[in-house]
């Protein structure tokens, strides 16, 4: 069983920056993929970033702001957020799919199978 504690989010003006954690409670293999979604309310879950062994993965609409990044020891995944824009406001949530098979892209929801709790990041317009 793996649990997920995010921190990080918060209000920020647009153009500025933050950071989002999340630490894995539990062993994670190497084959585990981590990754961050974002929601909106009545929306569906959204791919913002993932990474596992073989590299890393982003939305278009993310691409060359944000940046995943993961500490095996420490069991963490990072999403660093530059250029934050009014659009970007959303609850951030972390999965990890602990032994992905590419059965589902790596930017499905269908991939993960655990979820954090979600933290709120909001970029006033």
């Amino acid at each position: 069983q793996v649990q997920l504690v995010e921190s990080g989010g918060g209000l920020v003006q647009a153009g500025g920056s933050l950071r989002l954690s999340c630490a894995a409670s539990g062993r994670l293999s190497s084959g585990a993929a981590m990754a961050w979604f974002r929601q909106l309310p009545g929306k569906e879950r959204e791919f913002v970033a993932a990474i596992r062994w073989s590299g890393t993965d982003y939305a278009d609409s993310v691409k060359g702001r944000f940046t995943i990044s993961r500490d095996n020891a420490k069991n963490t995944v990072y999403l660093q957020m530059n250029s934050l824009k009014p659009e970007d406001t959303a609850v951030y949530y972390c999965a990890v799919s602990s032994h992905y098979s590419g059965v589902y892209s790596i930017r499905s929801v269908r991939a993960y199978d655990y979820w954090g709790q979600g933290t709120q990041v909001t970029v006033p317009s």
